[in-house]
């Protein structure tokens, strides 16, 4: 995988934009980005969520990421590769599968440097409804943490396409930010 390959615009899911999901995936630009996370979704529902989302996205060319730590799950699942911490199945990774990492701080990026990381969602990087209350990294901190992935950064964290042109940064995702702008939804 490389750079030029990444997409630069994510879409995240949860359970607050699960009802925009639809709409935010046909509006978004084609060949972006779309992470199935639904941590609210257990067993069947969660794999059946997915499936009615990634048919979606695969319409508009989206990459479609599963948040899993199995790579054998995400194979079996359709999906594109996996998000979050680093897989659990590290000898056992599919061809032509993505990891997406998660990183907070300098050490998260060194392990995902180590582990081969394609991507790093570097986050929170303004003030976010996911995490509130939480320290979040700024501008300034951004950019320092992206300079240390070896991998592409993708900003995250109270992004939208406003706060991706302040931060100067093309590679950026969200939830709320995307996800109820583009399905025509009050923020």
């Amino acid at each position: 995988m490389t750079c030029q390959t990444l997409p630069l615009l994510w879409l995240l899911s949860d359970a607050r934009n699960d009802g925009a999901l639809e709409r935010a995936l046909r509006a978004l630009p084609r060949g972006s980005g779309f992470v199935f996370r639904h941590y609210h979704l257990g067993g069947e529902d969660r794999r059946a969520r997915f499936g009615q989302l990634a048919k979606v996205a695969r319409t508009q060319d989206h990459r479609v990421i599963l948040s899993s730590k199995r790579w054998h799950e995400g194979a079996d699942w359709g999906a594109d590769g996996l998000y979050g911490g680093r897989p659990i199945e590290t000898d056992q990774r599919p061809d032509r599968m993505l990891w997406l990492a998660a990183a907070h701080d300098a050490a998260e990026i060194a392990r995902a440097n180590t582990h081969g990381a394609d991507g790093v969602f570097v986050s929170p990087v303004f003030a976010t409804r996911s995490h509130p209350g939480v320290e979040v990294l700024g501008s300034e901190g951004f950019h320092a943490l992206a300079k240390q992935s070896a991998a592409p950064a993708i900003a995250l964290g109270g992004m939208n396409p406003a706060r991706a042109e302040q931060l100067g940064w093309p590679r950026w995702g969200a939830i709320d930010g995307l996800a109820n702008e583009l399905a025509g939804a009050p923020q």
